[in-house]
C-alpha cells in the first residue's frame, strides 16, 4: 500500500508561480510512474503531467511550457513547478502513482489562480 501526501497549494494571482510536493511511503517508489493529476469544480480529473523512473516525462497539451514535473527517487518525492499561471489552471491537484493497473491517489491540495 502507497501512502501519497500533497502539499504546496495555495492562492496565487494571475502570472504566478507554485511548487507542489508529494511525499511517497509504503511502497518501491522506484517501480512508479508518478503523475499529477487536477480536477476543476463540474470537470473530470486530468492528467497535467507524469513522470517515469527514468525521468521520461510527460506532458498535457495546456501546461507544456509552464509546468514542470520531477522526482527524486532517493526521497521518495515528486514536485510540480508551476509557473505563469492561469485562472484556468485553478483546480484540486492530486498526486499519483502508477504501476499497471495499480493507481494510488493522494487526497488533493487546491490550487486556486486569482486576482
Amino acid at each position: 500500500q502507497v501512502q501519497l501526501v500533497e502539499s504546496g497549494g495555495g492562492l496565487v494571482q494571475p502570472g504566478g508561480s507554485l511548487r507542489l510536493s508529494c511525499a511517497a511511503s509504503g511502497g518501491i517508489f522506484m517501480f512508479y510512474v508518478m503523475g499529477w493529476y487536477r480536477q476543476a469544480p463540474g470537470k473530470q480529473r486530468e492528467l497535467v503531467a507524469d513522470i517515469t523512473s527514468s525521468g521520461r516525462t510527460n506532458y498535457a497539451d495546456s501546461v507544456k511550457g509552464r509546468f514542470t514535473i520531477s522526482r527524486d527517487n532517493a526521497k521518495n518525492m515528486v514536485y510540480l513547478q508551476m509557473n505563469s499561471l492561469k485562472p484556468e489552471d485553478t483546480a484540486v491537484y492530486y498526486c499519483n502513482a502508477r504501476a499497471g493497473k495499480v493507481d494510488y491517489w493522494g487526497q488533493g491540495t487546491q490550487v486556486t489562480v486569482s486576482s
